[in-house]
């Protein structure tokens, strides 16, 4: 594990547990700083420790990518609460498989959370290159579909 990810995981270990605990003594602070060190060391030593693990290689394209998934979430909150408040409760469910083109596992995982995340809209299965998604609505399919999420996060994956 290089320095520089090794100094990652523990400030990032390290400011979680700031944040959790809410103390800012000076031995509980150099407690916190010992604790991440000590998980890094034993996570290093039982062969834990991965570049999926703690992808800081993706840290610049998350500052574009959070903001757009943030904004579709909050279009598709709109439009399944526009659904839900309609009295004749314009729904059609529906099953779509969207194919996938992420090279790695997190890109694929982090494509069907975005779609989970996203109201209207569940990934039920991943296999091979393709996510089974249910949709609530046919143009909710169509979206996720449409393959916008797909091609943001294989950019946000930074292997295309």
């Amino acid at each position: 594990m290089s320095p520089y990810r090794s100094i990652s995981v523990i400030a990032t270990l390290f400011l979680f547990w700031v944040v959790m605990s809410g103390f800012f003594t000076p031995f509980l602070l150099t407690m916190g700083v010992v604790s991440a060190v000590a998980i890094l060391w034993f996570a290093h030593r039982m062969d834990v420790v991965d570049h999926e693990g703690h992808p800081i290689h993706l840290g610049r394209s998350a500052f574009s990518y959070w903001p757009w998934l943030i904004g579709e979430i909050a279009r598709s909150a709109l439009d399944v609460s526009r659904i839900i408040v309609d009295p004749a409760l314009p729904i059609s469910p529906t099953m779509v498989r969207v194919k996938t083109s992420q090279k790695t596992q997190v890109g694929q995982v982090t494509y069907a959370n975005s779609i989970t995340l996203t109201p209207g809209t569940i990934s039920v299965a991943i296999a091979g290159d393709e996510i089974l998604v249910h949709a609530l609505t046919r143009e909710g399919a169509q979206g996720v579909a449409d393959g916008d999420m797909d091609r943001r996060v294989t950019a946000f994956e930074g292997l295309s």
